[in-house]
This record gives C-alpha cells, structure tokens and sequence, in this order.
C-alpha cells in the first residue's frame, strides 16, 4: 500500500503540494469513487486509479537504455557537465533514476538507467559475470599476443590484475586496429588503460551491449527508450532474479 499522492509524484504528475490540489479539485476516482484526500492508501498493483476519467497505469521501476553521447556524464547530478539525466523528459526524471554503472565522458555507447537498486547491484557486481562488450578504435596494430595479454588478465598501471577478457580484432594493420572488447568488470577507464599496459592507445571507445542487451543501430546519441518486457526478463534471468 502506498499513498497516492507518492504514487502520482512519482508518475511525474507534480509535486506533491501539485498533486493534493489535483486530487483536492475532484479529479482522481479510486475504483471508480471520487477522493479527495491525497494521504490515502491505495495498492496500485490492484486498485483502479483514474484522473479525469482516464486510468493511470502504474509501475515502481523504470528501466532505460540510452545511446550516450561524448561528453556526457553518467551520473545523476554535476556540477560543471551535462548528466545522462538531465537529458531524460521529466516523466522519466520523476521516478528519481541513476545510470547503472558508468561510462567514461567521452565514452558513448550503451547506458542502462533505472531506480531498480537491486538490478542496478546485480549487472555491476562482478560476481555475476555478466559481459559488457565494448567496440575500440586503437591507435596501433593489434595482433595475437594482445589477444593472449587480455586471457591471462592485464595487469594495471597501479598494480590490479584484470579479470580474464576477450579481445576479438576486426581489423587491424600497421595504422590502426578495429576491436571488440568483452569485459566483466567495470574499473575506471579500465578498458583504456588495458590497452595503455601494452602500449597502445584507445582512440575511440563505444559499449554496444551489457548482457543480453544490444543497443539499437538506429538509436541516435542521446536518445533513449524503455526496456521492452522481453529485455527485461532477459536481464533478470542473466543476473539470477527470476
């Protein structure tokens, strides 16, 4: 049971001294009863709950996936730089999100972004292996011993060893190298700095899937759209909650 000014605040239809004058001025039915009280306890997941006479479809979780441009940071407040929710609309600003993990400024690529705490622990959590598959332009050729380096686990520049990662050349010659990275953890720069450990650099870094979630080819920098219940279950099942 929740109260229904909580469950309209969160649904983005104001705060919550604008939603008491909404449910003050008769709008809201629960269950097809006039209420005038905001404080009242409603279960959403079973109650009927209509403003102006149309039904309000709750949810307690959102789940997003953004295509997150350069520049942009993941987190949820900053100072001085854009947040990958400052570009979310404010429906999906009002249920009070975070990015599950990061991406570094100038990294782009797949982003989740949820107020789900549980999943968010879950796909972070090395513990649960889940891959997070990266597409890097390198700076220098690329070859087999490189492959071998990130089996074996590279080994930092302050001393960290990595977790054991798969490094797949797409294309690579004396002018530069097209790789996919699949890692399972998350460490600052991390994918950077294991390419700087053999002496090369990253020259352009794009994460293209977390699990079982690709992101869209047709999904421009910066835009964004829900999980479809598919992706969800299959989040779900590779982190072991279902």
């Amino acid at each position: 049971m929740e109260r229904l000014d909580k469950i309209l605040a969160n649904l983005g239809y104001g705060t919550r001294k604008e939603v008491k004058n909404i449910v003050k001025s008769g709008r809201i039915k629960i269950n097809g009863c006039l209420v005038k009280d905001s404080s009242i306890k409603v279960n959403p997941d079973i109650d009927k709950i209509e403003l102006d006479d149309e039904q309000i479809h709750y949810k307690k979780y959102i789940y997003i996936l953004m295509n997150k441009p350069s520049g942009v940071v993941s987190a949820t407040y900053d100072s001085y730089d854009e947040t990958v929710i400052d570009l979310l609309e404010p429906e999906h600003r009002a249920f009070n999100p975070f990015p599950v993990g990061r991406l570094d400024k100038d990294t782009v690529g797949l982003i989740i972004i949820t107020n789900d705490g549980e999943i968010n622990h879950r796909l972070i959590s090395p513990k649960w292996h889940i891959d997070k598959v990266y597409y890097a332009e390198i700076d220098k050729k690329v070859d087999e011993k490189d492959i071998e380096a990130f089996k074996k686990g590279i080994i930092l520049d302050d001393g960290y060893k990595c977790m054991p990662a798969n490094l797949e050349i797409i294309n690579s010659d004396k002018d530069g190298s097209m790789v996919n990275v699949t890692v399972q953890e998350g460490k600052f720069h991390q994918v950077k700095r294991m390419f700087e450990s053999l002496g090369k650099n990253v020259v352009y870094l794009k994460r293209i899937k977390v699990g079982p979630i690709e992101l869209d080819d047709d999904l421009d920098e910066g835009s964004y759209r829900e999980l479809s219940e598919f992706e969800l279950k299959s989040v779900k099942h590779s982190v072991n909650m279902n």
